[in-house]
């Protein structure tokens, strides 16, 4: 089911195992296994999470890896994999670092998925900020936001329904070149994201939707009235999906310390929190549960589907 910015609102999540910064993986996730992550995938399908999410990065240089990891799943490999073993849940990256890539490959990869998916890709986008990882493959780091601002245009005509898309920028130039099979759907949604000027200003003037990078729910208010502005300004009137990263979150009592700034206690009480960012002008929000294991993180994913999400439009 599309995710509408007048529908209600909406959650998924960031799945875990795929990318393991030190920064949010838990302790069980590095032994964990591509069953485990099938398991985490079919329990967000089954209980009514909108969509689950995969990063993207190709390398990490040693500088960063102990803050970053070098564990760093595929996006496409990976969302293709649970593709075929969801029904309903949509897949969406986040973020596809586009500038690494020509936008032809990376229309090629991404409408094969939503092709075999049956129309459930949300293409999420963004700059990117690793320097070596740009370097090793020949990509522009200095230029990476004019880069993406041209990217995301080439990307929506080459997924784009015509057999033969057609596109001419500064960098990128392409037409008379037949790419099939082409996506489900008729117009694959592109979420840019982002909290910079630049990103906000980017997903403003040519996103679908907006994913904020970490902005705590107190800054979210000016920033979305300053996406609302640059939208305005720029006359784009089609609705933006505009989103946001929770705070960890716990349902229920935990036995154990989850950390200070999680979310935890009865489902009314992280209802209540969480409809907060409805007010605020948020559509979607991406959760993220503190746990110990697979089995307690799908327990914590069915018990918010169940006792959380119904109180979230109230």
């Amino acid at each position: 089911m599309p995710i509408s910015p007048t529908g209600p609102l909406s959650y998924g999540m960031q799945l875990p195992i795929q990318s393991q910064s030190t920064i949010y993986a838990e302790g069980w996730e590095a032994a964990a296994t591509p069953a485990d992550l099938a398991a985490i995938a079919r329990t967000a399908d089954r209980t009514g999470f909108a969509y689950v999410a995969s990063c993207d990065h190709v390398a990490i240089p040693r500088r960063l890896a102990g803050v970053m990891g070098t564990v760093w799943y595929d996006p496409v490999a990976t969302l293709a994999f649970l593709a075929g073993i969801t029904e309903r849940v949509l897949l969406m990256s986040h973020v596809a670092v586009v500038g690494l890539r020509h936008p032809l490959a990376t229309a090629k990869q991404y409408a094969t998925l939503d092709h075999l998916s049956g129309g459930r890709l949300i293409l999420g986008v963004g700059a990117g900020h690793v320097k070596e990882e740009f370097e090793a493959l020949g990509a522009d780091f200095e230029g990476r936001g004019r880069v993406l601002d041209e990217a995301v245009d080439a990307l929506k005509a080459a997924l784009g329904p015509e057999e033969y898309p057609e596109f001419a920028g500064e960098r990128f130039s392409f037409g008379g070149l037949g790419q099939l099979p082409r996506p489900a759907q008729e117009r694959v949604p592109v979420w840019v994201g982002g909290s910079s000027p630049a990103a906000v200003r980017r997903a403003a003037v040519r996103g679908d939707g907006w994913l904020p990078q970490g902005d705590p729910r107190e800054k979210l208010p000016a920033q979305i009235a300053r996406l609302r502005e640059l939208r305005e300004e720029a006359g784009v009137e089609a609705p933006i999906v505009i989103g946001a990263i929770t705070e960890p979150l716990y349902v229920g009592d935990p036995e154990w310390s989850v950390g200070r700034r999680t979310l935890s206690g009865k489902p009314e009480a992280l209802a209540e929190s969480l409809r907060a960012y409805r007010a605020m002008g948020v559509h979607q929000i991406q959760v993220r549960f503190r746990s110990r294991s697979r089995s307690e993180l799908t327990d914590q994913m069915a018990a918010f589907a169940a006792e959380v999400a119904p109180h979230l439009d109230r």
